[in-house]
């Protein structure tokens, strides 16, 4: 194990990843920075816990859900005043025959695996994320990046199963149009 200022840079090596995820997951760069720092002052008071069986980023990533999940909590039962609302994907007419295949199939995305190891398609992923509004953001990140199951994300979201699957529906819809746009197109 690393001595401890070792393990302080370590942290601070760490911690614009955390940050970004963060800022992903809440939208909102003060809640993201607060819960970064909670993380790391619980990171640093648990540095002797710390036994190396996982590699740091992980165990300050899994912290960091934790205090994410707090934050929303917060979010929640705090009045938020904002004009943003859930903006709507389309009718999904458009997007579908009659029979159920698509109207305007989507393009080759090539090789998936090898575009998830590019840098670049993350950059891309995130830009397409930030568009997303603040409700569905939330649904989608916990869902997909933190795993949690839709019983999980109605209670800390304070909304019913069928309009978490609406907003998981519409973040779905809303990712694939962006990055048919921004990356996948030819």
């Amino acid at each position: 194990m690393a001595t401890s200022d070792e393990f302080r840079k370590q942290l601070e090596t760490l911690r614009p990843y955390l940050l970004r995820y963060a800022s992903l997951q809440l939208r909102d760069a003060a809640a993201a920075e607060d819960a970064v720092q909670e993380a790391l002052v619980a990171a640093l008071a648990g540095e002797a816990s710390f036994a190396g069986r996982a590699n740091l980023r992980t165990w300050l990533t899994g912290i960091l859900k934790h205090k994410i999940v707090d934050a929303i909590r917060r979010q929640a039962r705090e009045p938020v005043v904002s004009a943003e609302a859930d903006e709507e994907v389309g009718d999904i007419d458009e997007v579908f025959t009659e029979r159920g295949h698509w109207n305007d199939r989507p393009a080759a995305w090539g090789d998936p695996d090898g575009a998830l190891e590019q840098a670049q398609f993350f950059r891309a992923l995130e830009l397409c994320l930030a568009r997303l509004p603040g409700r569905t953001a939330q649904a989608f990140m916990m869902r997909e990046h933190m795993g949690f199951e839709t019983g999980e994300i109605c209670k800390e979201l304070d909304i019913t199963p069928t309009h978490c699957w609406v907003l998981l529906y519409r973040a779905r819809m809303t990712l694939r149009e962006c990055l048919q746009q921004t990356w996948f197109a030819e």
